[in-house]
Parts: C-alpha cells; structure tokens; sequence
C-alpha cells in the first residue's frame, strides 16, 4: 500500500510546502523511520530530529513548517499533526474483515439472531435467544450467554466471556479475555460464615467501546452496571457491580473501580488508580496513577496520591518530603543546644562563665541571663538590644 503525498494532504485538508509527488509507503516514529515512511513533529525540540532522519516526509504545524520553510524535505501542514498521524495510521491499517459465516465446530442456540455478514469463528457457543446484529465477528472461542444482545460491528477478541443478558453496543472492540457480567463481589458476614449475595442486575456497554484484555466488568446486584459510549478500557481493568461510567471516558491498566461508583463524561483514570465505593467523580476530572480516591471528586480537578488530594497540592507534600531529612538534623541540632541551655538553669548549676560568652562546664554554649540579672550592656541601661537568635 501507497499513497502520494499530496493524495494524503487532500485527505488530510492539509497543505503541501515542497513536493508533493513523494510517494508514502509507510508510517515511522522518529527514532526508526525509513526511506518513503511519514512521521510527525508536533514541538521545536521533535521538528530538528524530523528534518535530520530518513523520512521521505514531515507532519508539522504551520508554526513549525514556518520554522522549517528553508528544509528540502516535503512538510505536510495541519493544524493537529498528531490526529493527522493517526488518520494516516487508519489508513495503512483498514479494518479487518472477517469471512461471514459460522464454523462447523461452533454452537449456536435456539432462537438466537443472526444478522447479515456475522462472522462465528471455531469452538464459539452462543447461548440462546442471543441477538447478533450485522457485521458480529466472535472470534474463536468466545462464550456468548443466553440472552445477550451484541450491536452491529462488534468485534470480540477470543476467549472473551459474556454472562447472561449482556448488551453490548454497536461498534465496539472486546479484547481476548475480558468478561463482561460476572456476580459482584457481594457477601453478608452471618455466623462466620461469608452469605453470597445475590447478583440479579446486568451489564450495558454503549457504541463505540473498547476493552481490553483480562477486563472484568461485574453485573449489577439489581439494576445495571453501565459503561457509556465512547469509553476506553485498558489491559487488567477491573469495574464492579452498578459502577456508572460516562461517555468518552478513558480507564489505563490494572485501574479498580469498586461498587456503585459514579464517573462522568470524559473521565480519565490513571494506571491502577483504585477508586473506593460509592463515591462520585464529576466531568472532566483525572486520577492519577496509582491514585487512591476515597471520596468525591468534583468536575474538572486532578487528584493524585494515597489519600488522593489535589495534584498541585500533592505536589508540594512531595517535595516538602524531599527536605524532610535536612530538617531532622537541623531539629535534632537544636534540641542539643536547647538541652545545653536548660541545663544552666538547673538547680546548683552556676551561670558564671569561663570566658566571654563561654559556660565553664561546656564550652562554646553562651550563658544566657535571668530577667533579673539584666544589667547594663553595651555602656546602656536597661535590658540588652535585640541582638537576634544566639548561634
């Protein structure tokens, strides 16, 4: 596969500075591109490695291909280099189409819907009274339970796992692995004993979700657990039972989200951030990794750490740890000459010094006088000028 580089500038609403006849063969990033690959520079410091390397071509801003209008090499200018890039990616890299049809050694229950183009690969079961809509692909080994619903191209990776009654939206990716309805993790302490509790809900994926390997997201005790439209899911990713996660969320790796937690729109939890039950994040906010949430997040804000605080906030206790080794000699400095000072003052201990400003009984501690024994200091009356903290 090949383009020219104007054919993609055209694709792209992007506009060519040099030739644009260069034939793209492929895509690189900076470190390992070759002879008629395209990469991209979005900032100064990636722009001069760019021009230097082996790529036939340049995806810059107009500000760096202003920066760069002396270079021989072709620019492609758009206003999002990165989106751009991935655009191009899509390009090399179309859908796969799976082969329509269902494989011998396949089982499909009664009444289940087939639509058209649905792809069921070898050793996949299909439960009954299951809904494929057009364009399904069950990969291999995948275990669709009764009363499922899976919209039109949805992509199941194999080995994945739905229990019973599960929707699946349209559009999404599942990733080999995962299992989407799963009992919460539900018990009542009775006598020693653990009483399961009851899982009777269901899970609901919106369109366009991806998730990925070994995820596991829990049905609902009553109601449902609901991941909306949108949202992508990382590797490891654990969600329990009536969890609500809004749209266009993004979850990294080995990220746990306890029960009935809500998350809003365009929320973004950092690798495993570990989220406590019940508690409710607003829009737009960040977790980040590692960061562990025990109350409410409120739309907007950053948290991070164990208890999660507000980044910026969090950023100062680190840094204020750093010192925190310096500042425990320089207290347990203080606190020997303080043990020196009282000591002058306890009882049957002279204060008459050895020298000037010396104790005859540890020398280099300087005596500090009772009130009453203020006299004249300096040729004054009175008591002595402030003459600042002794040492």
């Amino acid at each position: 596969m090949q383009f020219e580089l104007g054919a993609l500038a055209s694709k792209l609403s992007g506009v060519i500075r040099g030739d644009s006849g260069v034939t793209i063969t492929g895509v690189s990033g900076l470190e390992n591109a070759e002879p008629g690959d395209l990469v991209f520079a979005e900032a100064p410091r990636f722009l001069l490695a760019a021009l230097k390397g082996r790529a036939s071509a340049v995806i810059v801003t107009p500000q760096l291909a202003e920066i760069a209008r002396e270079s021989l090499k072709p620019l492609l200018e758009v206003e999002r280099p990165r989106v751009s890039f991935v655009q191009v990616l899509q390009m090399f890299a179309p859908p796969r189409n799976y082969e329509p049809g269902i494989d011998a050694s396949a089982r499909v229950g009664e009444g289940t819907k087939v639509g058209a183009g649905v792809h069921i690969g070898a050793n996949a079961v299909v439960g009954e009274g299951v809904v494929l809509e057009d364009g399904v692909a069950l990969l291999p080994g995948v275990f669709i339970g009764e009363g499922c619903s899976i919209g039109a191209g949805t992509t199941i990776h194999p080995n994945a796992v739905l229990y019973r009654e599960v929707k699946i939206g349209r559009g999404c990716i599942l990733h080999a692995g995962c299992v989407i309805g799963a009992d919460g993790f539900g018990y009542v302490p009775v006598d020693m004993r653990a009483m399961k509790v009851p899982h009777l809900g269901t899970v609901e994926i919106g369109d366009d979700v991806e998730i990925g390997a070994n995820t596991c997201i829990d049905r609902a005790k009553t109601g449902v657990t609901r991941v909306g439209s949108g949202t992508k899911i990382d590797n490891l990713v654990h969600i329990a039972h009536n969890v609500t996660v809004g749209l266009g969320c993004l979850i990294v790796a080995q990220a746990g989200v306890a029960g009935s937690v809500s998350i809003g729109n365009g929320v973004v939890l950092g690798g495993q951030a570990g989220l406590k039950d019940h508690i409710t994040l607003g829009d737009g906010s960040r977790v980040g990794a590692q960061g562990g949430v025990i109350g409410n997040v409120d739309a907007g804000v950053t948290v991070s750490g164990y208890p999660a605080r507000p980044h910026q906030e969090k950023m100062r206790e680190l840094g204020a740890l750093t010192s925190l080794p310096d500042a425990l000699k320089r207290l347990r400095t203080l606190e020997k000459r303080l043990a020196a000072i009282e000591a002058l003052h306890a009882p049957g201990q002279s204060s008459v010094s050895s020298g000037p400003g010396e104790h005859a009984g540890d020398p280099g501690v300087p005596v500090i006088p009772e009130d009453g024994e203020l006299g004249e200091y300096e040729g004054q009356s009175g008591p002595p000028l402030d003459v600042g903290p002794v040492g």
